[in-house]
């Protein structure tokens, strides 16, 4: 399954989040840094829903850009 992640550019790093899988986050020092780590967390937080025998989350969540120029009537 693929997942939506988001990253964003802190002060010190990165950090990432989907919002998909509550309370699964990451973080790195560089982008490549933050999407293993983010992947390691998503493998680690859907291992421990199957062991404790819950639902595995479906991908729900996609992303788009909007033009914020546009106009207002």
């Amino acid at each position: 399954m693929k997942y939506l992640i988001v990253i964003e550019e802190t002060a010190t790093g990165y950090s990432a989040f989907t919002p998909d899988i509550q309370g699964c986050a990451a973080t790195g020092s560089t982008r490549a840094e933050v999407e293993r780590t983010m992947r390691e967390a998503i493998k680690f937080h859907l291992d421990g829903l199957a062991e404790e025998g819950l639902e595995i989350p479906k991908p729900r969540c996609y992303s788009t850009y909007m033009d914020a120029g546009a106009s207002r009537s």
